[in-house]
């Protein structure tokens, strides 16, 4: 099984913003083409459609963990590496996806499923340690 540990991307390098050239004195105004940063979403653009993802931090925020199907079997249970919680998720899969409290899928801690429609939890009710993705 694989998975991608990713870190947390500043605003500016997430959004690819860079400091427009000056204009010359002589030429008209001209709109800038990048988002104001406090309008941005960057997680959003760091959990592709087609992916699980699973962020250490709240609000999507500290380490990110991406899975898909190539990465995570249907049905099986699939604990975080090592240590690792997350507190915050976004399901693109496509899939229900239930995450777990306990490292062993086990029902008797809190477990949650999210429709894999897009949905974006920004904290977890419960430090996850595990989940698994759905047939349908």
């Amino acid at each position: 099984m694989r998975h991608v540990l990713t870190t947390t991307l500043t605003m500016t390098s997430a959004l690819g913003l860079v400091a427009p050239a000056p204009a010359p004195a002589s030429a008209a105004p001209v709109a800038s083409a990048a988002r104001p940063a406090a309008a941005a979403e960057p997680y959003q653009e760091r959990c592709a459609r087609g992916e699980l993802c699973l962020w250490t931090g709240e609000n999507h925020t500290g380490h990110r963990y991406a899975y898909d199907l190539s990465t995570a079997d249907v049905e099986s249970c699939v604990p975080l590496p090592g240590r690792a919680v997350a507190k915050s998720l976004a399901n693109r899969t496509g899939r229900p996806v239930t995450t777990y409290q306990s490292r062993e899928c086990a029902t008797e801690g809190d477990f949650e499923t999210y429709p894999g429609s897009g949905n974006w939890t920004p904290e977890s009710p419960y430090a996850v340690r595990a989940f698994q993705i759905q047939q349908h």
